[in-house]
C-alpha cells in the first residue's frame, strides 16, 4: 500500500533538488524564512525514489531550468510507489511540458520565477491539490474493487449454482458463511471458489 505523509500543522520536511548550489542556497534560505524544515538538497533527481524513501519528507521541491525527461521519469515512479506533494519551480513555460510535469505528479508548476512572499502559498496549493488527489485515488481504488468484488461474486454463485443446484440466493447465503467462518471478504471467499473451480477444470 502506498504511504503517504501526514502533512499536519508541524514544519514541513521539504526535499529540495536543485542542480545548482547557488540557486539553491537561495531558495533553501527562502524555505527556512517561510518555516520549512530542509532535511535534505540533491543536485540529480537520478536517486530521488530512494532518498524518498529512506528520508520520508513531506514535499520535493525541484528547481530546475526545464524538467528533462529522465526528471519526470523519476518522478513518476515516485508518484506510483511514494507519492509526496510536488512543487516544480522551472524556467520553462512550454504548455507541453508544463503537461508532462503535471502528468509526473508536481501539483504546483511555477514558471514566473520565485517570489518569497509567495512561497507558503504555492506549498499551501500544492498540498491542497495533492490530498485532492489522494482522496480521488482511494475513492477510485475503492469503486474498482468493490465492481472486482461483485463481477467474482457473481461468478462464484453461477458456480455453486451450476454445482449444489442451489439458487441464486442460496448461493450468496453460502459464500457469506463461508467468508463469517473463515475471517475473510466475501470477495476473497468468492475468488476461492473461481480458483479451485477453475482447478478441476
Amino acid at each position: 500500500m502506498k504511504q503517504t505523509p501526514d502533512l499536519g500543522e508541524q514544519a514541513l520536511r521539504v526535499l529540495l533538488v536543485d542542480e545548482t548550489c547557488e540557486r539553491a542556497t537561495l531558495l533553501t534560505h527562502a524555505l527556512q524564512l517561510a518555516g520549512y524544515q530542509i532535511i535534505a538538497h540533491i543536485s540529480s533527481s537520478a536517486d530521488l525514489l530512494r532518498v524518498v524513501h529512506e528520508l520520508s519528507p513531506d514535499i520535493i521541491i525541484l528547481d530546475t531550468e526545464s524538467p528533462d525527461r529522465d526528471t519526470l521519469e523519476h518522478l513518476c515512479a515516485v508518484s506510483r510507489d511514494q507519492p509526496r506533494p510536488v512543487v516544480m519551480f522551472s524556467d520553462d513555460d512550454n504548455s507541453e511540458k508544463v503537461r508532462q510535469a503535471i502528468q509526473a505528479g508536481v501539483c504546483a508548476y511555477v514558471v514566473d520565477g520565485l517570489k518569497h512572499e509567495r512561497l507558503r502559498h504555492i506549498v499551501d496549493v500544492a498540498i491542497a491539490q495533492f490530498n485532492k488527489f489522494q482522496t480521488m485515488y482511494v475513492e477510485l481504488q475503492r469503486a474498482e474493487s468493490a465492481l472486482a468484488d461483485r463481477k467474482d461474486i457473481d461468478r462464484a454463485k453461477g458456480i455453486l449454482i451450476r454445482q449444489r443446484k442451489w439458487s441464486e440466493e442460496e448461493a450468496y447465503q453460502a459464500l457469506r458463511k463461508m467468508a463469517m467462518e473463515k475471517g475473510l471478504k466475501i470477495g476473497e471467499v468468492a475468488r476461492q471458489i473461481i480458483s479451485v473451480a477453475e482447478l478441476l477444470g
